[in-house]
């Protein structure tokens, strides 16, 4: 019971379905034939309009003849202006045009005509589909009447055919009245109301509303305007026109003029909402790239690297940090970039955050005679690095936990400098090769020729010790080589650096620098200021001699403006004597001349300025101006004594103190040489002992130099530059910039690597590659190439 109850539901509904379909089916098929209708009517009105213009003509046609065939064309009437042959052609012309007047005035021509053009008589559609399909269903689900009606209809469809009472447009009356019925209980729209809400079609929907929204409501950015585009090529232009000697600021000055009228509207219209207005940035290059960056974004480009972009860098995958401080010179040579790399080294491996490997340069036993002090020497590396370790213990009171490692160096006599042999990168294990700190970036790659820093390491900071041009223009055509120097650093230091770090103005104005004392003085050395601080709060006299100086003795060390200041003020400072401390090149050059001009000055050899004897001295005088930051000096002002200096930009960073006496004339200076002897200079206070130390100058080092942010891991790739929001630039745009420094240093690569352009810019002779004896010292293998100059 249960199952013919389904089967009778299940039926009723498929005939419903099936009535509407053919209700539908139905009122399509009207349209059809009532279109057919119109068209039929149309042509025959046609055909009327046509045989009614060919009477008109034939009326025509007939007058014309008759009005020919009268006066105006008789004989007699003939004027001088009608010709004989005019008259012929009539005449000839007149049977024609009876004959076609005949022809179409006969009444079988519009028979003929709408025979051709009317519809066939009968229409032949074969409809045995529809039939079949609507006998099928009727007969799955009507298992009774409906098999019962679907019989009779296909015997009546039979009987039709073979009796030939009705012919196919008979068979579609009968069926446009069953459909007719069904169309009274329901429309179309009941068929196809399932459809129209469907999700298909509301997905359909959603589709074309987002093609054609209107253009008001888009959220696209716009393209880049004329302005931008001119200001974006300049400021990129920067390390071009800057190599050229261009002043640095010309490109912002532009940049500047072409966006300043702009700047309230420059992103306002990129950005998405919510976010902040360009108006709100003062830094009109940012504003800039990100305006840039955003319209590359919109296109959907992702710049993922440059021509000269070496992937190849460190895996961080075992989460541990490599620091590796590379620099010129090692102890027992005392100079600045021997000590003050090696205390960094160790400050830097205090805090147990990453490996540390100090990277110094080995010489041969015949280069260690010219430069170590008191003739001593090394016969292997492990020796020398057993020397470094025990001086800086003693110094910092802690045993530093860091790797030393050494390069192959040459000493160059003419410049009293060091200069590597062969590539210096390939001494770091490309497994270490993360972050380098290039003491002195111009000196080391002066002459490199090998892998480029920025693409084996991951981020390179390159710290300036040395105010090499200052140097250069004390020599022989001095002008003239500075301004090549210049430019030599600006490539070199632009290509193999991520960051420049200057200790002070002093130095060359680099790209990618910013100014920062990131040196501290010796734990020693504070250690004495508080001894001696101690001691005047218990009564006693601390400081029981005058003023000195000490430095090495080269006129370039401030001994050519000190001999200067005293011969010209020698009256105003009679009474007053100068106790000087050093060893050098020019020492019996200085000491004559000072001897000639019969000066207060007392030559000693050359100590340690925490050396017991100087602990007594009151007054320090350093008149250099050829010093980026003067050691002394801060050393000096950490043992609490008063410090006379030059009103020069290597002394920025001790104005601060109080017992720093700057002075800017001749006159000042015997001033403030004056007021130190006379008074007693005030104890350090704990945040000014603190700015000296090397905990302070190690903090600031990471700040500046972007440490602190790739230590945390907040970005290991120096390439990466400033977002907002959304937008990135560096995936988002090339750099024209790092496209200029790659292309600067395979020009550099391929300069270095010719030996004839080695030589003729001071390069020492062999120093493309480490020699023989480098090899046995540090158990290295040759090199590939040979050459005689070697001397294998």
């Amino acid at each position: 019971m249960i199952n013919i109850k389904h089967t009778e539901t299940t039926s009723s509904s498929s005939i419903v379905t099936a009535e509407k379909a053919i209700s539908f089916i139905s009122k399509g098929w009207r349209d059809v034939r009532s279109s057919a209708d119109a068209d039929l009517r149309l042509m025959k009105d046609r055909a009327k309009s046509f045989k009614n213009l060919a009477s008109s003509f034939d009326k025509e046609l007939e007058n014309f003849l008759n009005s020919a065939s009268k006066s105006p064309f008789t004989v007699p009437t003939i004027t001088a202006s009608t010709t004989p042959a005019e008259i012929d052609f009539v005449k000839r012309l007149q049977p024609k045009l009876n004959e076609i007047r005949k022809t179409y005035s006969s009444p079988d021509f519009s028979k003929r005509v709408l025979e051709k053009w009317s519809p066939r008589p009968r229409i032949r559609i074969d409809l045995s589909a529809i039939k079949n399909a609507i006998v099928s269903e009727v007969e799955v689900f009507d298992e009774r009447e409906g098999f019962r009606r679907a019989r009779a209809r296909r015997i009546r469809f039979k009987e039709g055919r073979e009796e030939g009472q009705f012919g196919e447009w008979e068979l579609i009356k009968v069926l446009k009245t069953r459909l007719r019925e069904l169309e009274q209980k329901s429309s179309s729209a009941e068929i196809f109301g399932g459809f129209k809400n469907s999700e298909f079609v509301e997905k359909v929907k959603s589709s074309l509303k987002s093609i054609c929204k209107d253009p008001s409501e888009s959220k696209e950015v716009p393209p880049l305007d004329v302005p931008e585009l001119l200001a974006y090529f300049v400021r990129q232009s920067g390390p071009l026109l800057d190599q050229l000697g261009l002043r640095r600021d010309l490109s912002d000055k532009i940049v500047e003029s072409l966006c300043g009228k702009r700047k309230n509207q420059l992103l306002s219209r990129s950005l998405p909402a919510g976010e902040s207005s360009i108006s709100q940035s003062e830094n009109i290059s940012d504003e800039l790239d990100l305006r840039i960056a955003s319209v590359f974004q919109s296109t959907g480009h992702c710049y993922e690297g440059g021509f000269w972009t070496d992937c190849a860098k460190h895996d961080l995958s075992d989460r541990e940090r490599h620091v590796a401080i590379v620099t010129t010179a090692s102890l027992p040579w005392m100079t600045g970039t021997a000590v003050n790399p090696l205390f960094r080294a160790a400050y830097l491996a205090k805090s147990a955050k990453q490996n540390v490997t100090l990277l110094v340069p080995w010489l041969c036993r015949s280069d260690q005679e010219l430069v170590y002090p008191n003739n001593l020497t090394f016969a292997s590396p492990e020796e020398q690095e057993a020397y470094i370790r025990n001086w800086l213990e003693e110094r910092v009171g802690f045993k530093a936990d860091f790797k030393i490692s050494f390069y192959p160096g040459k000493f160059q006599r003419e410049r009293r400098s060091i200069l590597p042999a062969g590539d210096t990168s390939q001494f770091i294990p490309s497994k270490e090769a993360d972050i380098a700190i290039l003491e002195e970036p111009e000196h080391l790659n002066w002459y490199h020729h090998g892998k480029r820093w920025t693409d084996k390491f991951n981020h390179v900071v390159g710290v300036v010790h040395t105010n090499y041009l200052e140097y250069i223009k004390r020599e022989k055509n001095g002008a003239l080589q500075a301004f090549f120097v210049k430019h030599i650093n600006n490539l070199v230091t632009r290509a193999h650096c991520h960051k420049v770090l200057r200790l002070s103005a002093a130095t060359q104005d680099l790209p990618k620098s910013e100014i920062c004392n990131v040196h501290g003085v010796n734990p020693k050395f504070l250690k004495i200021g508080e001894k001696m601080a101690a001691e005047r709060e218990r009564g006693k006299q601390s400081f029981s001699k005058g003023a000195y100086f000490l430095g090495k003795m080269v006129w370039a060390k401030g001994y050519r403006e000190l001999i200067d200041l005293l011969v010209k003020h020698k009256k105003d400072l009679d009474g007053f004597n100068l106790d000087v401390f050093g060893n050098g090149e020019d020492a019996h050059e200085v000491q004559s001349t000072a001897k000639r001009l019969d000066l207060n000055l007392n030559f000693m050899k050359g100590r340690d300025h925490a050396d017991d004897i100087l602990h007594g001295y009151k007054v320090f005088i350093n008149p250099s101006v050829s010093d980026v930051l003067c050691t002394a000096t801060a050393e000096a002002l950490a043992m609490g004594k008063f410090v006379v200096c030059a009103d020069h930009p290597s002394n920025e960073f001790f104005r601060s103190f109080p017992n720093c006496l700057t002075y800017k004339t001749p006159e000042d200076f015997v001033a403030k040489v004056r007021e130190a002897m006379a008074s007693e200079p005030q104890p350090l206070t704990p945040e000014q002992r603190y700015n000296l130390s090397w905990e302070a100058a190690t903090q600031r080092f990471i700040e500046h130099s972007e440490l602190d942010r790739i230590l945390n891991g907040d970005g290991g790739d120096s390439q990466r530059r400033k977002t907002k929001g959304n937008i990135s630039n560096s995936v988002s745009m090339p750099n024209l910039s790092e496209m200029v420094d790659g292309g600067l240093a395979f020009a550099h690569y391929c300069f270095t690597g010719n030996e004839f352009l080695r030589l003729c810019t001071g390069a020492v002779p062999g120093t493309r590659y480490y020699n023989q004896q480098h090899c046995k010292d540090l158990h290295l293998l040759p090199p590939q190439v040979e050459n005689p100059i070697y001397g294998w």
